[in-house]
């Protein structure tokens, strides 16, 4: 079939397998390009897209590690293609299969202890012990042990905030106003975006005995500039990242062979960052910024400086709470100066100069595999495609 993509809202309800193939061989090529000493046996919670999928390409190609993935996607079925993060991981056994390198992937709900179990049996039977643990995961809602569902919202906490935001599809401004969140869906949302499941991984591996001596546990975070604040940092979100820090802390209190972090990194076009009001209009001008001052990277530069200047560096610098910064380019003050400029003058007679539209977008859409330079689009496609250790 021909594979086009199919918009809808902040997602794409299509995606190119041959797209996603070569997307994923860039990837591992850049990973293999800036090779370091590290992980020999990685477990990555969330791989099938974004920072998580980034950083099992750079464990594979780039450390050379044995890898085990856990995600939640689905495979083609009638007239459906793929989930894009069911065509990543095939691509990435694929090539991993052909470095010689032991991949596997669990496909199912993380949070559940059906697929911890899972996870523990594969590290015993195939791998010994991980001496790396990457938590990557974003999911809207989570159900708990007992049958209750948890979702998170996107809110703020105490007031409405207004401010403006970017419609995508017309290439025009918007205003936006976001409510303030109840005390349930905060605490929902922390129970979601939180560090409690990222703790319960941490736990398991332990007393399974599959955690290396001195092994490394690093979260995903996010600070950004004030503007976003309100919605992020100081809104239900921040709540949950905040819960996710004191993870951190916590588990490096419990487990003292361990070194847990959270990794605070750019922001980038996701599919979580996606649905954020007023963020989509701050990475556009961002982006614009960063790329005239030769600053930008995406998910897998992010995730190559995170391997070879942090964590597996002979000195690894945190900030004052212990954190990881890869967000330092971003939060330069120039950049952060330039931005506000921008952000101050920015109109719709002047967004398509002051913003990247262009290379948001051209994001979004590699993503899904579309607008991958080198794919014959116009070719047809078999949408059926398997992961080699799923089946």
């Amino acid at each position: 079939m021909i594979i086009e993509p199919k918009i809808r809202g902040f997602i794409c309800t299509t995606a190119h397998p041959e797209g996603c193939f070569e997307n994923i061989r860039r990837q591992a090529d850049y990973a293999k390009a800036h090779p370091v000493k590290g992980a020999r046996k990685a477990l990555i919670i969330g791989a099938s897209a974004g920072y998580g999928l980034a950083s099992r390409i750079c464990a594979a190609f780039g450390c050379g590690a044995d890898t085990l993935g856990v995600i939640f996607d689905k495979p083609a079925s009638g007239g459906r293609t793929a989930s894009a993060g069911w065509y990543n991981t095939a691509a990435f056994e694929r090539l991993a299969a052909k470095e010689g390198l032991y991949a596997a992937t669990i496909n199912g709900d993380a949070f559940s202890r059906e697929v911890k179990e899972q996870a523990l049996e594969r590290i015993r039977r195939d791998m010994g012990k991980v001496d790396l643990v990457l938590y990557s995961l974003a999911a809207p809602r989570r159900t708990l042990p007992d049958g209750t569902v948890c979702s998170s919202v996107l809110k703020t906490v105490g007031e409405a905030y207004t401010n403006r935001t970017i419609d995508l599809k017309r290439r025009e401004l918007a205003e936006v106003s976001i409510s303030p969140a109840s005390e349930q869906e905060i605490a929902d949302t922390v129970r979601v975006m939180g560090g409690e499941d990222w703790g319960d991984w941490i736990k398991a591996l332990a007393e399974a005995g599959v955690l290396a001596e001195n092994a490394i546990t690093a979260a995903y975070s996010y600070i950004g500039p004030e503007m976003t604040h309100p919605i992020y940092m100081e809104g239900s979100i921040g709540r949950a990242k905040e819960d996710l820090y004191q993870t951190s802390r916590r588990i490096g209190e419990s487990f003292p062979h361990l070194r847990a972090y959270i990794s605070v990194n750019k922001a980038l076009v996701t599919q979580s960052s996606s649905a954020i009001p007023i963020v989509p209009l701050y990475i556009s001008i961002l982006y614009r910024v960063m790329k005239q001052m030769g600053l930008h990277e995406g998910c897998i530069e992010q995730m190559s400086r995170l391997f070879n200047e942090r964590l597996y560096a002979p000195n690894l610098l945190l900030d004052e709470r212990g954190c990881i910064r890869l967000d330092d380019w971003e939060m330069r003050p120039d950049v952060q100066a330039k931005v506000n400029e921008i952000w101050e003058r920015i109109d719709n007679e002047n967004l398509e100069q002051l913003a990247d539209i262009d290379g948001y977008w051209e994001d979004f859409y590699q993503m899904f595999g579309f607008h991958i330079p080198g794919v014959d689009y116009e070719k047809e496609a078999d949408p059926a495609v398997s992961i080699p250790s799923i089946g």
